[in-house]
């Protein structure tokens, strides 16, 4: 049964189309596919509920200004094991640590700082969940006895 993540494509990285064309070749050579996805502009109240679990800290700020900066693209992914594919696909949230540790990961070869790291992904499927629902509230995705999701 395949189970779905929740994937950003940030406004930096859409900006840059070179870039976009390698990150969706990159997805489609991974073998985890594309279920749906939008490409939106968040308003500030959007990216604040969004990144409420980040309020309070030093780069909340700065995470809002980028997100809010243009637009973004919004996907949800699906395959076998998606939340921890995607996730090892990203790389490291630290552009630095991935430049060295993951050299072919999304964020060393799109990110440029820490909060410009080109990509965001659901860490579990609790998130997906709640993350989906801000972007596509009428996609109804339902949880098995299991933990993973089923459309």
């Amino acid at each position: 049964m395949s189970a779905f993540t929740l994937a950003i494509f940030k406004p930096h990285l859409l900006k840059n189309p070179v870039a976009y064309g390698a990150l969706e070749k990159l997805i489609e050579t991974s073998g985890i596919r594309i279920v749906t996805r939008k490409r939106l502009q968040l308003t500030e109240p959007q990216a604040k509920q969004f990144y409420r679990d980040h309020e309070g800290k030093f780069f909340h700020r700065r995470l809002i200004a980028l997100m809010t900066s243009g637009p973004l693209e919004v996907l949800i992914l699906t395959g076998e094991n998606v939340i921890t594919r995607w996730r090892e696909l990203m790389g490291p949230t630290k552009v630095l640590k991935a430049v060295y540790s993951h050299p072919n990961c999304v964020r060393s070869l799109f990110g440029l700082s820490d909060t410009r790291n080109a990509s965001h992904g659901s860490d579990s499927v609790a998130s997906f969940q709640t993350e989906a629902a801000i972007f596509f509230p009428d996609l109804k995705l339902l949880s098995d006895d299991n933990g993973k999701t089923k459309s």
